[in-house]
């Protein structure tokens, strides 16, 4: 049978390399200029990524899937490393992490119990500690790494409320499901916050109405007043608080709820306070802006997301208890798996600790790109990140062509061309020649709304140009999410010129 694995015989390990390289070879053939997009519309590439049998009778080669892979797929993937990539809270990964991810997949551990990554087990504890002392916690503390934000969060909320129920009602969920007045448990989050906080709440069997959404201020952080208006409400109505989300970096503007009012609130009520740190969790390692995210350590349960501003490949995640007996709550033991005899002897099993079995070694990217990368190099590249995001709010603040929403806290910024500047793009009508007051006509009944949904289009698919949009207020805003150290002012500044042009 032809080689299937890499294994210790050397006809394996050559035709490893020979795969890797020529992997490698049409991977950077792909990248041919600095566009985040090559422009294909949906419809497009419907058709150009179609064979005629994914699963053919008989198996093509490598060689030939290759050849397909260079011409169907390759041109066409988004590339994040670009400079025209902005839209959203996901980065290009660093080199060092990807030659991580090589590792973890050749060997493809299972991180759920020892037997099955023994050394990846005992990085994964290392890694959790160094992130516990990271942000302030203490040596009860623990964490595990998980698929994503969603998923950190989901466990946070789920510990919180088994913790709360236990504490201060004296019943164990975990036992005999949830309690009869259960559809009374509030948690509390911002009005922007993540939708991963109603979900979690279906999934946990409580509903979206015991999610309460706080308004926020005109800095778009949790309006603590408005809190305690809640709490009190919610308290006289005979129903039960558990929990406040505090978001360190919304997703649309990165703003941060304030941590140290939300504790003294939790501390009050007795209630478990979660921080949403997936986006801003890496303002920790800027030297410059770290104090914006003090108060962490105030905070019973983290999210850390490594696959945002630590710019690490997805997935990558985790979520850190402030006190690690709370994991007892995911714990249950399996005579194939996780058993006791084994854990008595020093065997660490990483299921205990995780909603999910089997799992990726994702702590070896943090290992690794950590070392290579150092304090300072970390600090360089993430202050740099939001060094543009202000330098770049600075420049839309002083154009009367844009709105701004606020100040951005990380590396969000969202605006939109002016109303003022939609209505001179109608007027200019009258002085131009007739190709150009053909154009201006077709599109006079466009509100601003449709001008700023038309740019992005535009530079979607005719610049390569990729950004975000949003909704602010009723209207529709455009969104650069600063993740890539390599932008700078010129580029920025291009770029709002280039959308200027585009309307």
């Amino acid at each position: 049978m032809e080689n299937i694995f890499l294994t210790y015989e050397n006809d394996t390990k050559e035709q490893y390399r020979s795969m890797i390289a020529e992997t490698a070879q049409a991977v950077t053939e792909a990248f041919t200029d600095d566009r985040a997009y090559a422009g294909p519309t949906p419809d497009e590439l419907k058709k150009l990524i179609h064979v005629d049998d994914i699963l053919p009778e008989q198996g093509a080669g490598w060689e030939t899937v290759l050849e397909r892979l260079k011409k169907q797929i390759l041109p066409n993937f988004l590339r994040t490393p670009s400079t025209d990539y902005m839209a959203h809270l996901h980065s290009a990964a660093t080199l060092e992490s990807i030659a991580s991810e090589l590792i973890l997949s050749t060997f493809n551990q299972s991180m759920d119990s020892w037997d099955q990554a023994p050394v990846a087990t005992e990085v994964e504890v290392e890694v959790i500690k160094k992130l516990c002392a990271m942000y302030g916690y203490k040596n009860n503390a623990d964490g595990v790494l998980t698929s994503g934000g969603s998923q950190s969060n989901q466990t946070a909320l789920l510990l919180a409320r088994d913790w709360f129920i236990s504490k201060k009602m004296g019943y164990d969920v975990k036992k005999h499901g949830l309690p009869a007045d259960f559809t009374k448990l509030r948690m509390y989050t911002s009005e922007i916050s993540h939708f991963s906080m109603e979900k979690s709440a279906h999934i946990m069997g409580m509903g979206y109405e015991s999610v309460v959404k706080v308004p926020v201020d005109e800095r778009q952080r949790m309006d603590v007043d408005a809190l305690k208006r809640l709490i009190d409400a919610d308290i006289k109505a005979g129903n039960i608080p558990y929990c406040v989300v505090a978001t360190i970096g919304t997703t649309d503007f990165g703003s941060i709820d304030p941590v140290e009012a939300l504790s003294e609130i939790c501390r009050e009520h007795g209630m478990w306070l979660h921080a949403d740190a997936a986006y801003g969790s890496g303002v920790i390692m800027s030297q410059k802006y770290a104090r914006r995210v003090a108060g962490l350590s105030e905070c019973d349960s983290i999210t850390v997301d490594f696959h945002k501003m630590f710019m690490l490949p997805i997935s990558c995640s985790a979520v850190l208890i402030k006190d690690g007996k709370d994991f007892d709550a995911l714990t249950i033991h399996a005579d194939y798996l996780n058993r006791e005899e084994d854990e008595e002897d020093g065997y660490t099993n990483l299921v205990d600790k995780s909603m999910q079995t089997t799992r990726r070694f994702d702590a070896i990217k943090v290992w690794v790109s950590f070392q290579v990368r150092g304090k300072d190099g970390w600090s360089a590249l993430i202050s740099k990140c939001m060094d543009n995001a202000a330098h770049l709010y600075g420049v839309l603040k002083a154009d009367a062509d844009f709105d701004v929403v606020t100040e951005p806290e990380i590396s969000s910024v969202v605006f939109r061309l002016s109303p003022s500047f939609c209505a001179k793009l109608r007027d200019s009508a009258a002085g131009s020649d007739a190709d150009v007051k053909k154009s201006v006509a077709d599109s006079s009944g466009e509100s601003c709304d449709d001008v700023n949904k038309r740019v992005r289009r535009a530079l979607i698919h005719k610049q390569g140009v990729v950004i975000g949009q949003t909704v602010c207020g009723g209207n529709v805003y455009l969104k650069f999410t600063l993740l890539n150290p390599l932008l700078t002012y010129e580029k920025l500044e291009s770029l709002l010129r280039l959308i200027k042009s585009l309307a």
